[in-house]
């Protein structure tokens, strides 16, 4: 298993999660899967959820250890940006993946994001939906229209030369 440097985890992977019950379990199962070599811990950054989501991801801390398994329980749902911001402070990776619970973000794309990060020497690697083979999965018309309308209002005032600027599936 890889490690960074100084025996360090080299990668935190923060996953938030709000009413994620029936999810939070395969993704779970999906990291480890597609990164059987690589040293990770997965940092489950929960917003109170009121469906059992905390109690899942505790079986899974007995599963996986809780060295890799890492729940930060918050009392409410106090948002998708400051969850993020929250498993930051507590990532002891060298490098973060940030993903989404609801499987939007689909883990058998990690490892092509951290062989791109170590070919490239890449700060940021980040998905794309915007792109050719890009492209989301069980999301509705409204959905994809209030993505690809944030996407070019941003790309019209902003100018920033990303294609996908409300994507968060990055490493």
């Amino acid at each position: 298993m890889e490690a960074a440097a100084g025996g360090k985890r080299a990668y935190s992977i923060i996953v938030p999660t709000y009413n994620e019950r029936l999810n939070v379990a395969l993704i779970v199962y999906l990291i480890f899967k597609h990164l059987p070599d690589v040293n990770f811990e997965i940092i489950i950054v929960d917003d109170g959820s009121p469906d059992g989501t905390q109690d899942i991801v505790k079986q899974l801390q007995q599963v996986y250890g809780e060295d890799r398994v890492l729940l930060q329980a918050r009392p409410r749902k106090l948002g998708l940006g400051t969850a993020y911001l929250h498993g930051l402070k507590h990532a002891s990776g060298e490098f973060v993946i940030i993903m989404d619970a609801d499987l939007s973000h689909h883990p058998k794309y990690l490892p092509s994001f951290i062989r791109k990060q170590k070919e490239t020497g890449a700060d940021v690697v980040t998905g794309t939906r915007y792109v050719k083979n890009g492209g989301v999965h069980g999301w509705n018309l409204m959905r994809k229209l209030t993505s690809r309308g944030a996407n070019v209002l941003a790309q019209t005032l902003l100018q920033p030369g990303a294609s996908d600027l409300t994507g968060s599936f990055s490493s």
